[in-house]
């Protein structure tokens, strides 16, 4: 591990603090204080989403760093009168790893853990095993019935698993939710080191952490319209196709450990992948390719249509084992990004513009 304690810390605490998707709050004022000494300007909007600006010259462009800081989850759809707890999905969960978990429900009162429960292998029909639906599982929080279970909790509620963070190896982590704090994480980073830095800076800067992503990008749009930068670099986290049985034909290869991922295609401008690629031959960062199709199925997608249209790249850090309780990331792959998003914004110049024309 190369970060220092404090880096390390917040890096922990972003991570292990609870933010599923339209209940951000309380990752987000982590996110705040971490950045707060560095920036000229942090600013909220209403829905939750947090910025923080460098504000370098009037004049100048303005670059916006992005990365979103909600994870999938949950949320309590129904109380039956035996006091279980009947949920529904926030984001991308699959209910196919969700049995057998123990989980925290967020009540207004405080944390109620609970387990979604899953019948013993002994009592299972084998015969109609199936994976099951969202509306198949339920949580038991200790509850003897309905009027129990709803002084400890209410409808709307939402819920996290309850796995947390660790080192895997000196360059491994672990936990849920690395998609995409580990981007606030990054953007964070990038700001402290270009307030270091600042007699090398050129343009204004924005790092945004935008709120919704997992449910529709609904974050970045708000904020992307508010401040209409000059251009974007977005940051999310990409699949990791290094483990067994994923078909490399169909969805590429890309190495947990061999830098950060540059996507091609969809909503990436092609004047800002050049730029990227000027960044990683100029540094020796080495970084991998992906293409998308069509949607990058990131915030990029939100962003790049505001208004007059905003040129975006996007970056990604290699994550195996993604929309799970056990996502694991390079700390190398982590450091490599950082440092490419810091020297891509140095690069810019003061009235550098992004047209094909």
């Amino acid at each position: 591990m190369t970060f220092d304690k404090r880096t390390a810390d917040f890096l922990e605490n972003l991570l292990v603090t609870p933010s599923p998707a339209g209940f951000e709050k309380a990752g987000q004022q982590v996110w705040l204080d971490f950045v707060r000494p560095a920036a000229d300007l942090v600013e909220t909007d209403t829905y939750g989403s947090a910025a923080a600006r460098l504000n370098v010259d009037p004049s100048a462009i303005t670059v916006m760093l992005e990365a979103h800081c909600d994870e999938i989850g949950m949320i309590v759809q129904y109380v039956d009168e035996s006091g279980f707890v009947y949920i529904n999905r926030l984001g991308g969960s699959d209910p196919g790893i969700a049995r057998a978990r123990k989980v925290f429900i967020h009540s207004r009162d405080g944390i109620v853990s609970g387990a979604i429960g899953n019948t013993a292998i002994h009592l299972q029909d084998r015969e109609n095993n199936k994976l099951p639906k969202w509306s198949d599982l339920f949580i038991d929080i200790g509850a003897s019935n309905r009027e129990e279970a709803l002084g400890m909790i209410r409808i709307g509620d939402p819920v996290t698993l309850a796995e947390q963070f660790e080192f895997l190896s000196d360059d491994l982590i672990i936990g849920r939710a690395l998609d995409n704090r580990i981007g606030g994480f990054m953007i964070a980073r990038v700001i402290e080191i270009l307030q270091q830095r600042r007699s090398e800076l050129k343009v204004n800067v924005i790092a945004l952490n935008a709120v919704q992503e997992e449910v529709g990008g609904f974050g970045a749009r708000m904020m992307a319209y508010r401040y209409e930068p000059d251009v974007a670099f977005v940051t999310d986290v990409t699949h990791a196709t290094d483990t067994p049985g994923i078909n490399h034909k169909k969805h590429g290869l890309v190495k947990m450990g061999s830098g950060p991922v540059i996507n091609h295609g969809g909503a990436n401008h092609p004047v800002v992948l050049e730029h990227f690629e000027q960044i990683a031959e100029k540094t020796n960062i080495s970084v991998q390719r992906e293409a998308s199709g069509s949607r990058t199925g990131t915030d990029a997608d939100s962003i790049f249509y505001q208004k007059h249209g905003i040129p975006i790249g996007l970056v990604s850090l290699p994550l195996r084992y993604m929309h799970s309780p056990v996502e694991i990331a390079s700390v190398s792959d982590i450091l490599q990004l950082t440092d490419f998003m810091v020297e891509s914004v140095l690069a810019l110049k003061k009235n550098q513009r992004f047209t094909l024309f």
